[in-house]
Order: structure tokens, then sequence, then C-alpha cells
């Protein structure tokens, strides 16, 4: 890879505890560590079960438990866990769970100003960025705000066991895409580059037996150490058109947030890498292939991902009106974003056929 001589890098505050166990082991000492005494744990239905035994172990550290967070964190949702907050006197906040959970406790810290905690048990990679989402009236709006940075944040792979194998796909692939756009955003930097792609290369080496095994807890280790690294890129750079392609999917059309990266990636990554050649060196190496879109629309078949956005439930009369919005809000790409070029790339993506 060329060396890149002219380079802005600046470091994020937070730490990062990584062992099997730690969900239990590690998150009281983390709230002790913060000198929190009333700290609320905010989850989603699915891993209400790991939030109740997190809660359990905080004992009187624990303010409660609020099970309501639901993807892509629709505003109403940030209300009612903002009341809760309150009204539980609650100095900080513990999120368990996946994306939605940690961005519904980001919500809260955003409001409110509380210190928070993240126990990721998928590979989304919110738990370390200063990015926050909501949704409201059938558009999501992201920012960045140093607020919602996790303070702390308890990596522990046995959480992730219980990942579906879909789940566990869509979530590892999702991780990628955090990668493979820091690789060419404007504000990257030589420490983002070995970053980004030695986390391609841990998670893609990863899922695959993952998918034959998923009870393997040294491929669950490494996955999560993948998604660690890539969501460590997107927390300190500037994401560009694949990202905002799939905010416009999930938030206007209630698309699945894991599932719609899965397909949407390989068609954006073939429409930069023209634009894009060192980021394209660096996902050659990673990936040990000489076509990085195709290398990744591949992966995704293997492991019996979704392919298209079709399969998704988007309708293909929906393209027009998802392009103007993508094109239509400025942000930046190593490509210039045209109505037109968006549009062809949702019609592949649409058609699930190979980039």
């Amino acid at each position: 890879m060329t060396f890149m001589g002219d380079f802005t890098y600046e470091s994020r505050p937070g730490r990062v505890v990584f062992r099997p166990g730690a969900a239990l082991t590690a998150t009281p000492g983390e709230v002790e560590h913060l000198g929190l005494r009333r700290a609320l744990v905010v989850c989603g239905s699915r891993g209400e079960a790991v939030a109740r035994a997190v809660a359990e172990a905080l004992g009187d550290s624990c303010a409660g438990l609020h099970a309501e967070a639901r993807m892509h964190v629709p505003v109403e949702d940030a209300d009612r866990a903002e009341a809760v907050a309150r009204a539980a006197g609650a100095d900080g906040v513990v999120a368990v769970g996946g994306g939605s959970s940690i961005g519904l406790g980001k919500a809260i810290a955003l409001r409110t100003g509380l210190p928070l905690i993240a126990v990721p048990s998928t590979y989304a990679g919110s738990e370390m960025t200063p990015v926050w989402g909501l949704t409201e009236g059938g558009a999501k709006r992201t920012g960045r705000d140093p607020r919602v940075q996790p303070r702390s944040v308890v990596y522990d792979p046995e959480l992730t066991l219980s990942l579906p194998v879909p789940l566990t796909v869509a979530s590892g692939i999702n991780a990628l895409a955090h990668a493979v756009e820091a690789l060419y955003a404007p504000d990257t930097s030589p420490l983002i580059a070995l970053m980004a792609e030695d986390g391609v290369r841990a998670m893609t080496e990863a899922l695959p037996l993952l998918a034959v095994d998923p009870a393997d807890l040294e491929a669950r280790s490494r996955a999560l150490y993948g998604a660690w690294l890539c969501g460590a890129c997107l927390g300190a750079t500037t994401m560009g058109l694949h990202h905002k392609l799939c905010h416009v999917l999930g938030g206007t059309f209630g698309l699945p947030h894991a599932e719609t990266h899965t397909v949407v990636l390989p068609y954006a990554l073939a429409y930069n890498a023209p634009a894009a050649p060192d980021a394209s060196t660096a996902l050659s190496r990673a990936l040990v292939a000489d076509d990085p879109p195709g290398a990744l629309w591949d992966l995704a078949g293997r492991l019996g991902a979704p392919r298209s956005l079709a399969e998704l439930g988007l309708k293909e009369t929906d393209l027009a009106q998802a392009a103007v919005q993508v094109a239509g809000q400025p942000y930046a790409n190593p490509r210039p974003v045209t109505a037109d070029g968006v549009r062809e790339v949702l019609q592949a993506a649409y058609e699930g056929r190979r980039p």
C-alpha cells in the first residue's frame, strides 16, 4: 500500500475489556470504575435473558431493566427510554445486546449526558463509535456526538454463541462494511488502514467456520475481535455511499439493518473501487482475492446470506425514490454520487446479480 504521508488521527477515549464470561464478571467492575451507583440496563426483547443476568450481577448498582429496544431506534422509543431513565434516577446506562440496544442506550446518553457502558452481543460495531441514529416520520437521522461514545465496552465472545447462523453472517458482513468504507474515507490514516485490513481478514476467516460450527468459541472470539477493529474504524472515519444507502433503505423502507448491509456492500464497493485503488489493494490482501466486490458477493452466497434487496422485501418501484434520497444528501465518497449512479447500484442490488 502507498504510504499516506498526509493524515490526521484522533484517538477516542474509552476502555475495552475482552474475554469469555466478561458480561457477568467484568461489567460490575466497569460500573464501579465509572463511579456509577444506579445504572439502567437497556436491551431488546431477544436479549432480555442475558440483560437480566447482567442486571442481577450489578446488584444494588442496577436501577432497573428496560427491554424495549427496537431496530433503527424510533424516536418514540427514545422518548420512553429517556423518561424511564429519569424516573429511575439513573446515573448511567448499560446497553446489552446488538446495535438496536446500543442505539437506544446512545439515545438516552445523547439526551441526558449519562455515561454509557456497552455489552455487545453481535458484530454491529456501534459500541466503538460516537454515531447515533433516530428514526422519525419514515426517515433516519444520524449524527456524531462524544456524549454517546461508550465509556467502557465489555466484549464477551460467549454472548455471541447464541446468535443464529443467519444473524451471525449478516452481522459479520455488516461489520465488514465499516472497514471497507474506512479504507477509502477522506479521514483515513495508516493506523485505520491496518485495523481495517486486519478486521476484514479476521471476520472473513471466522464466518465460514461459524457457519459450520456456531459453537466454536475460538472462531466466535476471532469474529468479535474483527468486529471490534471494524467498529473502531467506523468510529474514527467518515462513512460514504454504502452507509448512506443502508440508512435510507432501513429508515425509509424498513429493511432489516444487518441484512441490508450484507446485500448492498458488494455493489457499493464495486461502484467506488475504480476511485479507491489503495483500498482495493488492501481488500485483495485481506480477502485473498483479485476481485473484492465479487469475493464479498461469493462469500455471502456460500454462507447462505441474502444477496438481493428483493429478498428483503423492497419493491422495484421504491428504487427511484431511494436513489433520489441518497443522491440528494451530500456526503464524502471517493467517487461522485449521482442519482443515475445510485439508481444503477440499487438496481443491481435489487436483482442480486454478481457485481
